[in-house]
């Protein structure tokens, strides 16, 4: 069959971007206030849009990464006496260090795009949010490397 779907024509056709488009779409940054200007409605013009956006993207990519690494160090040091409670610190910091680092850092970058006169894509705010959590990701490893 060329439909693949079995039934009718009824079908819903898929997105024109894929599932890219669909995942970078999600409106999850509220906006504020009347968005008067056309360039507004698919991209981040007001500070805190832009701001929250780039944070939000830096919480969930470093719980993406520090949640595996605590459930393993929890599997791996389960009978250690003392070791068992490094899975806990290891989600705090997940957790900590965007709420403290994260929020200066993304108010920077949403400030120099705002003095800038700039509009933020959703994909720009994904990229810097992501960068955020893989430069900790990276200072932190090459910090334990460098005390080997």
């Amino acid at each position: 069959m060329e439909g693949g779907g079995g039934g009718g024509g009824d079908s819903v056709p898929p997105a024109p971007g894929g599932l890219l488009h669909q995942i970078l779409s999600l409106h999850l940054v509220p906006r504020s206030g009347n968005v008067t200007r056309a360039a507004c409605a698919e991209s981040l013009c007001d500070f805190t849009e832009m701001w929250y956006g780039v944070f939000l993207w830096a919480m969930v990519s470093s719980l993406f990464f520090h949640i595996p690494a605590a459930l393993l160090a929890l599997f791996t040091l389960r009978r250690h006496r003392y070791g068992r409670f490094m899975s806990v610190s290891i989600l705090l910091m997940g957790f900590v260090g965007p709420l403290a680092a994260g929020i200066l850092s993304s108010a920077a970058i949403a400030g120099v795009y705002k003095a800038a006169g700039k509009d933020m894509i959703p994909f720009v705010a994904m990229t810097f949010g992501v960068g955020q959590t893989f430069g900790v990701v990276m200072i932190s490893f090459l910090r334990i490397l460098a005390t080997l």
